[in-house]
């Protein structure tokens, strides 16, 4: 009996000691994915590239196809990739045309004099164009969709609906207050054209009161005439807002935005072999398309090039994989989903898993962690296994934590593998997202780096221990 005794002792002692190696082992390979990241890495290089030499890269675009071609010949000059993919996909075409011209007109306080301004504008992506001679109306403001209702047609046809609810200040987490506030800038026109309006201009998605205008997408509903669909700057809401209050406002609008025909485009695909469950994939990627203005630096360039770090860093430290790696470049996430849709057809009809799939969509901040998502059913024992790596990423200041995934790795659900979105801190980021100013200038390196390290610890970490 003591004897026996004395052995289970030994085995704890030694699986202890172990297991404590192993954990060892792991956390210095993480510090090697730092260390070579922090010094070495080529994604600030590739950013720069796609952001301010290629630039802006609406889906269907010339400059979109641009980028499709140098990240996959970038990525396929890493040795470690087994497979390189232009996967098509079908893609909307709109070309938004001359630059916007928006002018208000309104009475000095002595009714005497008549006072114009231009509004710094810029035209919602899929918006119909107002025709060279443009169009005028009365402004109508308005806090909310619901409004509309309220008001009626006797109030609102012919008019320019002037949608200028801000987004909120409260919420520690910008990403809500964008929630909260978007759905005047996506739906606005449609309602509005319900009820006669000859046009929207709608306040910019930011936080900050400033003079440029943020684009992005909005919908028409099918059963409505398109009217034109423009958002103005933060200052310019705050000013016109102001005149509102005490004087009718006449507005002027000139947009030549043009809805084309669908197209074909790619996402691109790079893939490392799994050499123990190659039929486990875990998916890191982002979305190659941007608006067309600016360079789509934090939206989606830091993404894209996250992805291609973590491929270059496994090469760069001699790592082989034991499940599929696969690095997927998403293209038509701004405008709808193309790529991230056909890339689910196509992995569903091949019958594959993704164990994981992590999506880098919220700019190239400072990371501060990662959320997860999966079908209810698999969800429990999925976040009770992620949340075990936080001894291993907790170091670096990273919470794992419920809630998250992406735009385009969300039509993989069904597969019930875990869905991830990498968590930067935001509270820059809508200073910059759909604007002009979204450059590489405005992108720290540092912060970028360590955005890609982070997300190539965790691929390591789940690629090592799976999540069962």
């Amino acid at each position: 009996m003591k004897r026996t005794f004395v052995l289970i002792l030994s085995n704890i002692f030694f699986s202890s000691a172990f297991l404590s190696a192993q954990e060892d082992q792991h956390a210095l390979f993480i510090k090697d994915i730092y260390d070579y990241t922090l010094q070495n890495a080529k994604c600030g290089q590739w950013l720069g590239y796609l952001s301010d030499t290629i630039g802006g890269r609406l889906a269907g675009s010339q400059a979109s196809l641009d980028a499709v071609d140098y990240t996959a010949s970038e990525l396929d000059d890493i040795a470690i990739v087994d497979r390189i993919e232009k996967q098509r996909c079908t893609v909307p075409r709109w070309q938004r045309g001359p630059a916007e011209k928006v002018k208000i007109s309104y009475k000095h306080n002595s009714g005497m004099i008549n006072i114009q301004q231009n509004l710094n504008a810029l035209a919602l992506g899929n918006t119909v164009g107002t025709g060279p001679q443009g169009l005028e109306g009365e402004i109508v403001e308005v806090f909310g969709l619901d409004t509309l209702e309220t008001l009626g047609r006797a109030a609102l046809e012919g008019k320019i609906v002037f949608f200028n609810r801000p987004m909120s200040n409260r919420h520690i987490n910008t990403m809500y207050a964008y929630g909260e506030a978007v759905d005047q800038r996506v739906h606005g026109a449609s309602r509005a054209s319900k009820y006669g309006a000859a046009a929207v201009i709608v306040r910019s998605m930011t936080n900050i009161i400033d003079d440029l205008p943020h684009t992005g997408v909005q919908r028409y509903q099918d059963d409505i005439t398109p009217i034109p669909a423009l958002a103005i700057s933060t200052r310019d809401a705050e000013n016109l807002s102001q005149i509102l209050k005490s004087q009718s406002v006449k507005c002027h609008i000139q947009n030549q935005a043009q809805i084309l025909s669908d197209t074909i485009s790619y996402n691109v695909i790079a893939e490392i072999k799994g050499s123990e469950f190659p039929d486990e994939i875990i998916l890191v990627g982002g979305h190659l398309d941007s608006w067309d203005v600016g360079g789509g630096a934090h939206d989606d360039g830091a993404g894209c090039v996250h992805s291609m770090q973590v491929i270059q860093t496994m090469d760069a430290l001699g790592y082989k994989p034991k499940r599929t790696i696969r690095c997927v470049l998403f293209m038509n996430e701004e405008n709808g989903l193309g790529g991230g849709i056909a890339y689910a057809e196509a992995s569903n009809k091949k019958g594959e898993f993704h164990l994981a799939a992590l999506e880098s969509d919220s700019g190239g901040f400072t990371p501060r962690g990662f959320g997860c998502s999966a079908d209810a059913e698999v969800f429990k024992p999925y976040l009770a296994k992620f949340q075990e790596f936080d001894v291993f990423l907790e170091p670096y200041d990273l919470y794992l934590k419920a809630g998250g995934g992406g735009a385009d790795i969300g039509p993989l659900k069904s597969q019930k593998g875990l869905l991830i979105g990498f968590r930067p801190d935001n509270q820059r980021y809508f200073d910059f997202h759909h604007t002009t100013a979204d450059v590489m200038e405005n992108v720290n390196l540092r912060e970028l780096n360590l955005g890609a390290a982070a997300i190539t610890s965790l691929i390591y970490l789940i690629d090592q221990f799976g999540l069962k």
